[in-house]
């Protein structure tokens, strides 16, 4: 019987378990360069198959919290690579989450104080992280964004592109394309933040569209193999609503059939919420997206996340609902939740108030189990 703990080959990148390290925003990169820290950080939790890194920015339009990282600019990716041979030299396996938050920001984070861009001009009911005056952090609503107009979104498809090289460049072995949570691709996905009269809104084909430019133009570059996505059907994150996510999403898997990506990462329920949360008149049915994915021909693997458990992952992994199960906030006081999660052991609870910002303090001390023994 296939278990947690057994090998998976993710496109030709041999992972040495099927534990997968979810994206975990930290804000602990001013002017979006990660520093020395980040690359303990991220050593420290090598032994997951997979690390999936923080979203990370595709440009300055693309930033949406304070001390978030890019992959825009050399210092960067200099910092990033520092990461990836920490993370290699402890023989884990590392890809960069390429993010571009589109409403989901303020001004103030944005090139010259402009306003953030979305599919259409429609505020999100949402927060974002600022640093005050004082050099403390506080949560803060968006700011109303401007409609993109249709020949400014190559500019944007060329930003991820661009940030696919910057990723293998700096050491990555793939990326993940950040189609989840709300942010700018999901908006352009769903029908309510995409109200668009163009070829990028109204029908599904439509709305997704500027989703599959995105992928079209990363796999091109770096190819499909060094490629996932990350899809979150029914969340309400960020203001993020379709009433039919049903046929939007099985649209989406369908055609993403045809790239061969090395994964389809899927978040069920409400991001670090429900599992059973739904939108729409019925319960979404995460067994027939995948399905639809396979009868399509899609042969990239099937990572599943939101709070699975031990028993829950086991179960998944051994039933085939999932080739690879994702943790999120465990990782985060668990630098070796691996072992944890193999053993059975009690893990450290997490400190809630290091979660956004700081140095190393919830960051890189959390104890190990050598050091209780």
């Amino acid at each position: 019987m296939t278990t947690l703990f057994d090998s998976f080959d993710l496109s030709g990148l041999t992972l040495a378990n099927r534990i997968v390290m979810a994206p975990l925003t930290r804000n602990r990169s001013p002017r979006a360069v990660p520093l020395p820290i980040t690359a303990t950080y991220y050593a420290q939790r090598a032994s997951a198959g997979l690390l999936i890194t923080e979203a990370t920015a595709i440009s300055h339009q693309g930033q949406g919290y304070a001390n978030v990282p890019g992959l825009y600019t050399a210092e960067a990716i200099a910092g990033w690579r520092a990461v990836t041979d920490a993370v290699h030299a402890q023989g884990g396996k590392i890809v960069v989450q390429l993010w571009h938050v589109g409403r989901v920001s303020h001004t103030t984070l944005q090139p010259d104080g402009q306003a953030p861009v979305a599919p259409s001009s429609i505020q999100a009911k949402a927060n974002t992280y600022l640093i005050d005056a004082d050099g403390s952090g506080s949560f803060a609503a968006t700011s109303q964004p401007r409609a993109l107009n249709a020949e400014e979104l190559p500019g944007i498809v060329e930003d991820y592109r661009r940030a696919a090289r910057a990723a293998i460049d700096a050491g990555f072995d793939g990326v993940e394309i950040h189609a989840a949570n709300g942010y700018l691709i999901d908006q352009f996905l769903r029908s309510g933040s995409n109200q668009r009269t163009d070829a990028y809104g109204g029908s599904i084909a439509n709305r997704a569209r500027f989703l599959f430019d995105v992928v079209e133009a990363v796999t091109a570059e770096i190819g499909s193999a060094r490629t996932g996505i990350r899809l979150s059907p029914v969340t309400p994150a960020n203001d993020s609503f379709d009433p039919a996510p049903q046929p939007l999403f099985e649209y989406v898997v369908h055609k993403l059939a045809a790239y061969a990506l090395s994964y389809v990462h899927v978040i069920e329920g409400a991001t670090g919420g429900p599992r059973d949360h739904q939108q729409g008149d019925t319960p979404f049915d995460y067994a027939a997206l995948k399905q639809a994915y396979r009868q399509a021909g899609g042969q990239g693997a099937w990572m599943v996340n939101n709070g699975y458990d031990r028993d829950q992952a086991e179960q998944a992994i051994a039933s085939g609902a999932a080739d690879l199960v994702a943790f999120g906030k465990p990782f985060i006081s668990n630098p070796d939740l691996v072992e944890r999660l193999r053993r059975g052991d009690a893990l450290n609870p997490g400190d809630s108030s290091t979660y956004y910002g700081g140095g190393e303090r919830g960051y890189t001390d959390y104890p190990v189990l050598a050091e209780h023994a």
